[in-house]
């Protein structure tokens, strides 16, 4: 586990306007603050001094071509990369004001507060019973475990698919059941925030279609940040967007970068920045 360089990051270079630290801090109410972020795995600065505020109760998209560090950007959020032995992290991130790198925090209480959900579907193999109860179990959840299934199941918009069968095999769900029972693990535990990275990615449009529903009923109650490839999807459902893209430098190596990050609507339709608008209408690259 790495505690942060508050100096700021590593590394350099001009190449690339950045978003700066005060701009990024334009939100009323943030849950995160980001200055000078920079991760690097070995010698390799995989992304660098990245800046943004996520507000609360909002959701946050992440997009760029392949390779330009969102993945690795929203890892850093509650703290995947400690999991990755050559990772460090340089630079803030501040949760509610407390540096989530200090040395007195926890990572896996982080983890249960802020919640993530991954590219593939990924439930226990055990029954969609076990699978909601499992984590509230493992914390010492006192209340009733039935009622917590059962209202954790209706708030991820599953219940009623589920309710006949919930000693089955949560492995028998299709692709789009199972992400939303994934999405439903998440939340038994109470977090604050969910990550989502390309939880859509492998679902048909008519799943794709009920996982952003469900996000924008979430959305009402937790902080979501969804890295997505689905530009419209980041158009239809988020409330800020982040552009990402990567630069070469001399030597030839690839460097993520934050190039804009505002409302959704302006990324959109007025983006400050002739990449972003680029990437947008499909001439990137």
């Amino acid at each position: 586990m790495t505690t942060p360089d508050t100096s700021g990051a590593a590394g350099g270079g001009t190449r690339t306007p950045q978003v700066s630290y005060r701009q990024a801090r334009s939100l009323a109410e943030a849950v995160f603050e980001v200055g000078g972020l920079s991760v690097f795995y070995g010698d390799h600065e995989a992304v660098r001094d990245v800046n943004m505020s996520i507000g609360d109760r909002q959701i946050t998209a992440m997009i760029g071509p392949s390779g330009c560090g969102k993945s690795t950007v929203l890892r850093c959020f509650n703290r995947m990369n400690d999991l990755v032995p050559t990772a460090r992290v340089h630079g803030k991130i501040h949760y509610h004001n407390e540096d989530l790198y200090g040395r007195e925090v926890d990572p896996i209480e982080v983890r249960r507060r802020i919640g993530m959900v991954f590219q593939k579907p990924n439930p226990f193999p055990k029954s969609i019973y076990d699978n909601i109860a499992y984590g509230p179990r493992v914390g010492g959840f006192k209340g009733n475990v039935d009622d917590l299934v059962e209202e954790t199941l209706t708030h991820a918009a599953l219940w009623e698919e589920v309710k006949d069968k919930l000693k089955t095999s949560a492995l028998a769900l299709s692709g789009g059941q199972q992400q939303r029972l994934c999405i439903a693990r998440t939340i038994a535990v109470k977090p604050e925030v969910i990550l989502m990275d390309e939880p859509c990615s492998s679902l048909d449009p008519i799943a794709t279609a009920k996982i952003e529903d469900l996000m924008e009923k979430l959305a009402e109650e937790f902080t979501i940040i969804v890295v997505t490839h689905n530009m419209q999807q980041a158009a239809r459902v988020s409330h800020r967007t982040a552009f990402f893209t990567a630069d070469v430098d001399d030597k030839g190596e690839r460097h993520g970068r934050l190039v804009e990050y505002d409302e959704t609507a302006r990324i959109f339709s007025n983006p400050s920045d002739r990449r972003t608008e680029d990437y947008i209408s499909g001439r990137f690259g």
